[in-house]
């Protein structure tokens, strides 16, 4: 391969990147945040087969009427919420923290999802990056945006984790 042809393959490479990235989305291949924590969509959510294969036991849905696609297969949360930017997702936190804790305390994998994995689903790990593992709301998105680029909680969920980085920031200086 010349020169050229090499600089056109390489002018290419990013866009081959994304559309990776967006056929695996297709497929609803839940993407790894951290050891254990994984996030999707609802096509995520359905597929047992990556699911199983992730060691996947616990799914977290944070989305009104979805019903737990494998009820006898997997341990289901649901928080029963819509994507709207006056949506309460802070009262939320404590209970979703403490079902991916029990997951990972069990040496299993935990699936955080809602119908797009782009709002909802990202509120919680966001909120739960920053809460147990001292990211900055900035780390905290930056770092989920690089497993899953789509990533965009709506702006009243990005002002409710702004919040949450204030007060997670008092409770260290009292």
């Amino acid at each position: 391969m010349g020169g050229k042809e090499e600089e056109e393959v390489f002018k290419l490479l990013p866009a081959m990147d994304q559309f990776d990235e967006s056929f695996k989305n297709q497929k609803g291949g839940p993407l790894q945040v951290l050891k254990g924590l994984f996030l999707g969509s609802i096509g995520a959510a359905k597929n047992k087969t990556a699911l199983k294969s992730l060691n996947v036991t616990h799914v977290l849905t944070v989305a009104s009427s979805l019903p737990p696609a494998h009820p006898n297969d997997f341990l289901y949360k649901v928080i029963n919420v819509i994507d709207r930017k006056d949506t309460d997702m802070k009262q939320y936190f404590t209970e979703c923290f403490d079902f991916i804790d029990e997951a990972k305390r069990l040496g299993s994998g935990v699936l955080v999802h809602c119908v797009a994995g782009k709002s909802r689903s990202v509120t919680i790990v966001v909120a739960y990056l920053m809460k147990k593992h001292g990211m900055s709301l900035l780390k905290a998105l930056e770092h989920v945006k690089s497993r899953r680029s789509k990533a965009a909680p709506n702006s009243g969920f990005v002002s409710q984790l702004r919040e949450f980085e204030k007060s997670l920031q008092d409770s260290k200086n009292t």
